[in-house]
């Protein structure tokens, strides 16, 4: 029996996750919070106190529990939100003074490297490339990469929105609105044109198999799977299908906020993004003409994972 734990935090715009494992990435231990860091941000581009607040405590209690767990080795990372605040510095320095972690502001390159390092999971052996997208609370990663255990990676975007954000920007909290809607789908569709054009997407597309990471296309699974309630675990590693997530779309277009905030599979922490998290989900889909997509619980917190035990391994 293994004594060795060890420690990931990924620190999003929206969500707070940490993940403990042992030695043989077995989970021994994990909590996601919705720490709604970027909540109030787009104006200013600056983290509000209340959302620095939340922060703080909720990587104290993550402190407190890599401490109970005897953690040999942690890395904290930090995305989108820190990278585009303008008091994001400020806030990383006084996360290590107030909690004890130091936090690391990466870029879009090393997210999506590391989400695909756990998404890739998800795939391993269903076909020779893999497309990976992670719609996050600030931005939208998509990876094109060999879908085996080194991960080549062929190329990959950094979209600057995510459901947080951009739900912020184009008023789309309350409600679905037709024009504001075709804003942010324009917005994201130009960057998947890109992505299309500059990877040669279309050279590898029928070699590939897709995986979509963060709560989005988990909580699409549980409802598609009508389970009544939504528990991430369950729908890791579940495949949807495009006519059924579009079906579902719609008739998220059509819930008001409050509708969403009841909804078993929305709740009210999420009731205020979900409509611009479902238009660029889909406009992803569609532009890359995906018929069925993994939903994967697996990202960057069990990428994080798999190298801190593999340099344990290593020496």
């Amino acid at each position: 029996m293994t004594d060795k734990t060890f420690a990931a935090i990924d620190l999003g715009t929206n969500s707070c996750r940490l993940l403990i494992a042992d030695e043989n990435q077995n989970k021994v231990y994990s909590d996601t919070q919705n720490v709604r860091l970027g909540e109030g941000m787009h104006a200013q581009m600056r983290f509000t106190e209340q959302a620095m607040q939340r922060g703080y405590q909720t990587l104290q209690e993550f402190a407190q529990k890599i401490k109970e767990y005897n953690c040999v080795k942690v890395r904290a990372i930090a995305t989108a939100a820190c990278r585009m605040a303008s008091n994001g510095a400020e806030f990383v320095k006084n996360v290590e003074e107030k909690c004890g972690i130091q936090l690391e502001v990466i870029d879009g390159v090393e997210e999506a490297r590391l989400n695909l390092k756990g998404a890739i999971m998800n795939s391993l052996g269903k076909a020779p490339y893999v497309v990976v997208y992670d719609l996050g609370g600030g931005s939208t990663e998509i990876t094109l990469s060999t879908n085996d255990e080194k991960q080549k990676i062929l190329y990959t975007i950094s979209i600057p929105w995510g459901a947080r954000n951009a739900s912020e920007a184009f008023g789309l909290e309350e409600e679905y609105v037709a024009e504001k809607a075709l804003e942010l789908k324009d917005a994201v569709k130009a960057y998947c044109d890109d992505f299309v054009k500059n990877s040669d997407y279309l050279a590898y597309k029928d070699k590939c198999c897709f995986v979509a990471t963060s709560s989005s296309p988990l909580r699409l699974s549980a409802w598609i799977h009508n389970r009544g309630e939504y528990v991430r675990e369950n729908e890791d590693g579940q495949v949807l299908k495009r006519e059924d997530m579009d079906k579902v779309i719609a008739q998220i277009y059509k819930m008001n906020r409050e509708e969403r905030g009841k909804s078993p599979y929305i709740g009210q922490k999420r009731a205020s993004v979900f409509v611009a998290a479902a238009i660029i989900f889909q406009t992803i889909y569609e532009v890359l003409e995906i018929d069925e997509l993994i939903a994967s619980l697996k990202s960057a917190k069990d990428g994080i994972i798999a190298e801190l035990t593999e340099e344990n391994k290593n020496g």
